[in-house]
C-alpha cells in the first residue's frame, strides 16, 4: 500500500487531515457529503485507488487526483451510491401515467414532444422503468413523441446502464411476463433488456451541483431525482434544487424519494398531492 499506517487488521488508516481532503474534494465534485463516520469507507476506497494506479503514498495519490481528470473520474465513480432496482417507489410511476402525464399533455398535441429526465439514473434501471411502465400502463403513449434521458455524474453506472444485464434483485419487482416481453436472457442468469428500450431512453453524463453540467440538455416536463438528496448537506441541497427548478419547463414536476423533500431549500416550488404520490411543481409560467 506504501506510507500509509496501518490500523487493527492491517487496513490503511488516514490521518484526520488527509480524511479531510480527500472528503473536501469528493465533496466539491458532487455534493455528498462525507465525515469521520464514514471512515472505514472511505479509506477502503482510497486503498483501492491507490492499489490500481500505483501510488505509493497518500501525498503522491493526492498529487495524481489534482493532475488526471480520469482518475479523479474514476474516484469519484467508486463513491458513489447505485443501489436500486425495476419499479422502485412505484407509487410514483402510477401517478405519472394517472395523473402527471395527463396534467401535461393536455396542453400539447398530438406528436408533441414530452421530456422526461432520470438524474441521477445509476445503473439505468430508473430511466428503463419509467419507459417500461408507460407503454404498459399509458394508453396515450404513443400519441405523443416521449423523449426519455438517464443521467449521472457515475460514468461506470453509464456503462452499465448501456450494456443493460441485470439480475438478482435488480429484477426482483417486476412480473414474470414483463420479465419475458422486455429482457432477453444474458450470461451468468442474467437479463439483457431488448435492444428496443435500450435506444428508446438516452444516456448521458450530468452532475446535480454543477448547473453548466445540468443546463446543457435543456427543460424538462418531468424530473426523476430520487434518493440522493439524503447525501448531500443543505449548501448541496439548495444547489442542486436550484439547478432542478431551472431545468424544468414552467408547470412541470419533480419527483423525489420518498424521504426526501424540498421544504427550506428552493423558492419556485409547489407541493401537489395525488392519490399515488406526494410530488413538487414548478410554478407555470
Amino acid at each position: 500500500m506504501g506510507s500509509l499506517p496501518e490500523g487493527p487488521g492491517n487496513d490503511p488508516v488516514l490521518a484526520p487531515e488527509d480524511l479531510r481532503r480527500v472528503c473536501d474534494f469528493v465533496y466539491r465534485r458532487t455534493g455528498m457529503l462525507y465525515g469521520e463516520s464514514k471512515r472505514y469507507y472511505i479509506e477502503r476506497r482510497v486503498a483501492q485507488r491507490m492499489e490500481r494506479t500505483g501510488t505509493a503514498s497518500f501525498a503522491a495519490y493526492m498529487g495524481l487526483l489534482r493532475g488526471s481528470p480520469a482518475e479523479a473520474e474514476r474516484l469519484v465513480n467508486s463513491f458513489t451510491v447505485n443501489e436500486t432496482y425495476f419499479y422502485r417507489e412505484e407509487h410514483q410511476l402510477r401517478a405519472l401515467s394517472r395523473a402527471i402525464l395527463p396534467e401535461i399533455v393536455a396542453r400539447r398535441g398530438p406528436g408533441d414532444r414530452v421530456r422526461i429526465w432520470s438524474i441521477p439514473c445509476s445503473s439505468g434501471e430508473e430511466p428503463y422503468s419509467v419507459a417500461i411502465w408507460l407503454l404498459e400502463n399509458w394508453p396515450m403513449v404513443d400519441a405523443y413523441n416521449i423523449e426519455i434521458l438517464g443521467s449521472d455524474i457515475d460514468t461506470d453506472a453509464l456503462a452499465a446502464a448501456a450494456e443493460g444485464v441485470y439480475a438478482g434483485r435488480a429484477l426482483s419487482r417486476l412480473p414474470p411476463d414483463l420479465l419475458d416481453r422486455y429482457f432477453e436472457p444474458a450470461q451468468d442468469g442474467g437479463r439483457r433488456i431488448i435492444a428496443d428500450l435500450r435506444e428508446s431512453v438516452r444516456l448521458t453524463s450530468a452532475n446535480l451541483v454543477d448547473p453548466a453540467s445540468m443546463a446543457a440538455e435543456g427543460r424538462f416536463d418531468v424530473i426523476l431525482c430520487r434518493n440522493v438528496l439524503i447525501y448531500f448537506d443543505e449548501a448541496s441541497r439548495a444547489e442542486a434544487a436550484r439547478n432542478l427548478h431551472a431545468a424544468l419547463a414552467p408547470g412541470g414536476f419533480l419527483l423525489l424519494g420518498h424521504t426526501e423533500s424540498m421544504g427550506r431549500i428552493a423558492e419556485g416550488f409547489t407541493t401537489r398531492r395525488f392519490d399515488d404520490a406526494v410530488v413538487h411543481q414548478r410554478a407555470p409560467s
